[in-house]
């Protein structure tokens, strides 16, 4: 069974996106440990990459940023292979077809498995494209995730039915971004996906207060934030940690 899974045994849970070297890797570091100390289940990691069309202006500047200090693919593997020194939570990619192509897609995600990544999330990547990545995923015990959106209508049951790891529901149209409300009737489409698999259910996109993480996580098994926490990275510069660590504390109660 996927280490994923380990993120969703212990009630709702809460994943938390940070963007790789924004302001540096040590900050990236600090980050990820404070937010897994207070609470966080799981870490989605994002490549810097310049161009990520799933990304909406936060996240943008952050990619902006960490590449114009120089970080690059293997610097973010050595991250990874540093923070697995104590952080045990499972942790996932977040990045674009281009760069797993352009680091060799077998180096790329043999090296997930030999760091400790548990699986990888490419938003560029449709469903009917994904067996250029999914037999190596396989054969290094990576999960290649699958979105489904609320336009994948009549496909959603047919993801839902090989997906991995977790299924990652975008909960609006649109790019990365906070939204004051998300309107989509997520219900039913949590409700298509688990009348074909067991497999947990995590909305992302929009999700910003601890009052969205709640209502989400109450009809899904957990929430997915990414610009909140970037825009607090963005805000703090090197003193983010701690400021990261008190926002996941208050989103991860609100969940439970």
């Amino acid at each position: 069974m996927s280490k994923i899974s380990n993120a969703f045994s212990n009630g709702k849970a809460f994943i938390a996106f940070i963007t790789c070297g924004d302001p540096d890797l040590a900050t990236t570091a600090a980050c990820v440990r404070e937010a897994v100390k207070n609470g966080a289940d799981l870490i989605e990691l994002g490549i810097p990459f310049s161009d990520p069309t799933a990304e909406g202006p936060v996240i943008q500047g952050a990619n902006i940023r960490a590449l114009a200090g120089g970080v690059k693919t293997k610097d973010v593997f050595e991250l990874v292979r540093e923070l697995r020194k104590d952080v045990t939570v499972p942790m996932v990619f977040m990045t674009y077809a281009n760069v797993v192509f352009s680091y060799g897609s077998e180096k790329f995600i043999c090296t997930c498995e030999e760091v400790g990544i548990d699986g990888i999330i490419l938003p560029d990547v449709p469903f009917e494209e994904k067996e250029d990545f999914l037999p190596i995923c396989r054969a290094h015990g990576v999960d290649l995730i699958s979105l489904i959106a609320p336009t994948s209508e009549n496909r959603i049951g047919m993801i839902a039915k090989e997906a991995e790891g977790f299924i990652y529901l975008v909960s609006s149209l649109g790019v990365t971004g906070t939204r004051t409300d998300i309107t989509t009737d997520l219900s039913s489409i949590v409700e298509k996906i688990r009348s074909v698999t067991k497999t947990p259910v995590a909305i992302g996109f929009g999700i910003s207060k601890p009052e969205q993480a709640a209502a989400m996580s109450k009809i899904s098994d957990g929430a997915i934030v990414g610009s909140a926490i970037v825009k607090i990275v963005e805000q703090y510069g090197k003193d983010a940690p701690s400021h990261v660590g008190e926002y996941v504390k208050s989103m991860k109660e609100a969940m439970n």
